[in-house]
């Protein structure tokens, strides 16, 4: 994790009794913007355009400077180096003091379908050309699943709260309804996310990821009728 220096943290105050979705917009998040509450060990915070803003349930807890840091990080108008502190403030906030994440699972040891393996193993095989490739061989060896929970989205980076990937999913209905090349596509954007991550960069779709995805020739989304 960051370290940020002298930040003044109130880690044991009660949690304010307004909701936090109303907290965030009166700082400045777009008035009806959805926002939800989640208990994931990995990922403290999210946005999609569809479904809103994501955020760790802990956060209910963090005083206005911490949630005023959120709003910052996802500003339009923001540099890079404003987004960076904006990112090392919330992320300093230990929301598991304030409610406890979801036990963690160990990625590495999920087996993987049987009737998965041979898209899988193509998968993986496809990075690695991907990796040499596009990457210079820069990106190191991640897990790669199959995900059925996956309604709306065509593929996924899971990193850790650190920032370090720790898995690659691929909606398998995405994999069962559309062309391999577009497969193939999803891969590589989020392999560009895998790029970002190993390099210290915000996990998002901004300008540095739309910038690099049209380098390689990918829509920068990966969202799809399902």
């Amino acid at each position: 994790m960051d370290e940020v220096a002298q930040l003044d943290l109130d880690l044991d105050s009660t949690p304010p009794s307004i909701p936090l979705a109303d907290r965030l917009y009166a700082l400045g998040l777009p008035a009806g913007t959805p926002v939800s509450l989640t208990r994931n060990r990995t990922v403290m915070m999210s946005w999609r355009a569809r479904s809103g803003l994501r955020l760790h349930a802990g956060f209910a807890a963090a005083p206005d400077h911490v949630l005023q840091a959120i709003v910052r990080f996802l500003g339009r108008r923001v540099s890079r180096a404003e987004r960076a502190a904006a990112r090392r403030i919330f992320m300093a906030f230990p929301v598991d003091r304030h409610v406890a994440s979801r036990p963690e699972r160990s990625h590495a040891a999920r087996s993987v379908a049987p009737e998965d393996v041979p898209i899988v193993e193509r998968l993986v095989a496809a990075h690695a050309e991907f990796n040499g490739r596009h990457f210079d061989g820069e990106l190191g060896p991640i897990p790669i699943r199959l995900s059925g929970r996956m309604r709306t989205r065509l593929g996924e980076l899971r990193a850790s709260r650190q920032g370090s990937p720790v898995e690659i999913a691929i909606s398998r209905r995405h994999v069962r309804r559309h062309p391999w090349r577009a497969v193939l596509d999803t891969l590589l954007h989020e392999m560009v996310h895998q790029w970002q991550a190993q390099n210290g960069h915000a996990l998002d779709h901004g300008r540095r990821f739309r910038t690099k995805a049209t380098e390689l020739g990918i829509s920068p989304r990966a969202v799809a009728d399902l």
